[in-house]
């Protein structure tokens, strides 16, 4: 089997860089022969996996965040729309948010870590689609691997990936700091929320999260029932509420403890879409930590799409 790694060099400050030696003589104890390709702009992730799969790789290692994962999986599954690869995914996490990984259990020693990657077996798991606006006001689209969202989630994203202190402090208190600021200056939006055949829901929200994993924002278990291989979105809505409240209650949504907030909605879906009430309300979106583009969206569940090995 040919094994490809793409890997982010800048990934936890450039640790991700500088444990390559070790990594790449544990990876080759293992599988042998691999071939190695390092992003160096935003999207390069996506193109390179994209390339592996054509080049009928069988095994994809995304060596990076969540940024890098979600790119290498959205290359995988173009690649498998498109009927010119199926190859396997897997994970070496390293970077400012590592949400989707922390939800596989994964073990944290490189060494440990590797030789899990070899033993295990490929699961199928779910993978979402979502259409949006982007920053230049043309319509895209591009898969997801873990949660999908909106409004609060859009702008502490930009305000993370802009912070100087990023890879130089820990996720957890980059992402705390950081909601809690764009929190205190966030306007609150009305949306309208359709979920399969169901009746729209208008909401004047702070947040709207669309999950197949569990963890996002460097570890907030915001969707503590999300199954990846369940055929259904975990929907939440964070209402509009007393500000200094939601901060106070940020806490409870660390250990997954916020499902009978009053301020919060959770349902399950297939096809959710959102559309803001007015001009003023196209809240920006987030895709597995990233901020490409705005509302109106629609998040589409694809059962069954990728072939994980955790």
């Amino acid at each position: 089997m040919k094994v490809g790694v793409i890997l982010n060099p800048v990934a936890g400050g450039g640790r991700l860089k500088r444990d390559w030696p070790r990594m790449a003589a544990a990876l080759r104890r293992h599988f042998g022969d691999i071939e190695l390709r390092q992003t160096q702009v935003g999207g390069d992730a996506e193109r390179l996996a994209l390339d592996f799969a054509a080049d009928g790789f069988g095994l994809v290692i995304a060596a990076g965040g969540d940024g890098t994962a979600s790119e290498v999986a959205d290359g995988l599954l173009q690649a498998a729309d498109e009927g010119c690869g199926t190859a396997e995914l897997a994970l070496i996490p390293c970077g400012t948010g590592i949400d989707f990984a922390r939800g596989l259990g994964l073990p944290h020693d490189i060494d440990a870590l590797v030789a899990h990657i070899a033993e295990a077996k490929g699961r199928k798991i779910d993978a979402g689609r979502i259409s949006y606006v982007d920053d230049h006001g043309a319509l895209a689209s591009r898969h997801f691997i873990n949660i999908a969202s909106l409004g609060l989630s859009g702008a502490t994203d930009r305000a993370v990936n802009a912070d100087r202190r990023k890879g130089r402090v820990s996720a957890k208190a980059l992402f705390y700091w950081r909601t809690v600021a764009e929190f205190m200056r966030y306007r609150f939006q009305h949306v309208r929320i359709s979920i399969d055949d169901g009746e729209p829901v208008e909401a004047r929200m702070a947040l709207v999260a669309v999950a197949n994993g569990r963890f996002f924002g460097g570890g907030m278990m915001v969707a503590p029932d999300a199954v990846l291989d369940d055929g259904q979105f975990e929907v939440v809505i964070l209402r509009a509420a007393g500000k200094l409240g939601l901060i106070r209650d940020i806490r409870l949504v660390y250990g997954g403890q916020h499902r009978n907030h009053p301020a919060i909605t959770i349902l399950r879906g297939r096809k959710v879409t959102v559309e803001p009430m007015s001009d003023d309300d196209a809240a920006l979106v987030d895709i597995d930590g990233e901020s490409p583009g705005r509302i109106p969206a629609m998040f589409e569940m694809l059962p069954g799409a990728l072939t994980l090995r955790y």
